[in-house]
């Protein structure tokens, strides 16, 4: 616990430091969405990831990958401004997580009305039941799922909890319950690693809620569940929040890592802009929004920055060819021109 105390630190003096650390957060979300949907078995490239477009997605698998990106973004935000998180914010986030996927229905957006199980029994028959083949059988639905859901979030948000339970042990309770009490039709598992890091944001922990979990708990899917589980069979709490502690650790070491490397990429990046001709703020500030998106469109430059579509066009043709962004291949059925700054995609392509 104090070693994953000390590591979440580091990162959060880092970011602290930082003109700007909130550049490196959708960067962090692509990556950390790739992966968290890669546990629950919804895989696609991070390559793909992390130049796709948000609103036109090439397959069914993308638009699941991404909606998480959105569900996370709206979350960090409302939790921002100071509000606290409620059953009604929950359903609309899971709403927003499975809409135009294949798990999308009339559950989508509400604590599940029908009873789930989850995983399968290595000792199961062929043809047994889902819920004697299960390996854990979360509560059934009705009034007291909700209740316990309502009473998770008002812990998660007790300020006396904050002063009393480590902060690490806090995330790694919150974590079990959500996970047990699995209180939605599909994307539990997606949501409840979302707020790991919410809790972290929400308590102080971090300034900046760019901390990657996933990866590190997705190459240990198989030790991950059976500590979860053995919570729940023999309460085996030590060995879970243990495991738990060295995820912290490590996520929160390997995205300071990421996230120094990506502050010296841009440094670069807006030192070879100021060896140019190029004077305008403007050049610099485009920098900056190639860091923050990893895919972008020169409508999205000129929304951003504020000026014309022509003085956005040349900003873009100009950096191009500098070499500091670079355009990307015209998806299909897209007419729309698509860009990316190639240094940072590399960094977050081989940190993965």
């Amino acid at each position: 616990m104090a070693d994953a105390r000390a590591a979440l630190a580091t990162l959060d003096s880092t970011a602290r430091r930082l003109p700007n650390p909130r550049l490196f957060r959708r960067p962090a979300l692509r990556a950390e969405a790739q992966s968290t949907s890669a546990l629950e078995g919804t895989y696609a490239p991070l390559a793909e990831v992390l130049t796709a477009d948000e609103e036109r997605p090439q397959n069914t698998d993308l638009r699941e990958v991404l909606n998480y990106v959105v569900m996370a973004e709206s979350a960090f935000n409302w939790v921002e401004m100071g509000h606290p998180l409620t059953v009604n914010v929950l359903e609309e986030l899971q709403r927003t997580l499975v809409h135009g996927t294949r798990a999308q229905g009339p559950s989508s957006g509400h604590v599940r009305d029908h009873q789930v199980v989850v995983g399968k029994r290595k000792s199961a028959r062929p043809g047994d039941q889902p819920v004697h083949a299960a390996r854990f059988v979360p509560a059934p639905p009705g009034l007291a799922l909700q209740a316990n859901l309502r009473d998770l979030l008002d812990w998660m948000a007790n300020k006396d909890v904050g002063r009393e339970v480590d902060p690490v042990v806090s995330a790694a309770l919150a974590h079990y319950q959500f996970e047990t009490l699995h209180p939605f039709h599909d994307g539990n598992g997606r949501i409840g690693r979302m707020l790991i890091v919410i809790n972290l944001f929400e308590r102080g922990v971090l300034l900046e809620p760019t901390l990657t979990v996933s990866p590190w708990f997705e190459a240990r899917r198989d030790e991950y569940y059976d500590y979860l589980f053995a919570v729940s069979t023999t309460a085996a709490w030590d060995p879970y929040v243990q495991f738990f502690a060295r995820g912290l650790e490590a996520s929160a070491r390997r995205t300071h890592d990421r996230m120094i490397t990506l502050v010296g990429v841009q440094a670069e990046m807006k030192e070879r802009v100021r060896e140019s001709a190029l004077r305008a703020d403007t050049a610099h500030a485009l920098v900056d929004f190639a860091v923050s998106n990893t895919s972008f469109t020169v409508r999205a430059v000129e929304k951003e920055l504020k000026v014309s579509y022509g003085r956005a066009n040349t900003l873009v043709s100009q950096l191009v060819g500098l070499g500091v962004i670079a355009p990307l291949p015209t998806e299909p059925g897209s007419s729309a021109r698509r860009f990316h700054a190639p240094q940072i995609y590399n960094v977050l392509l081989d940190e993965h």
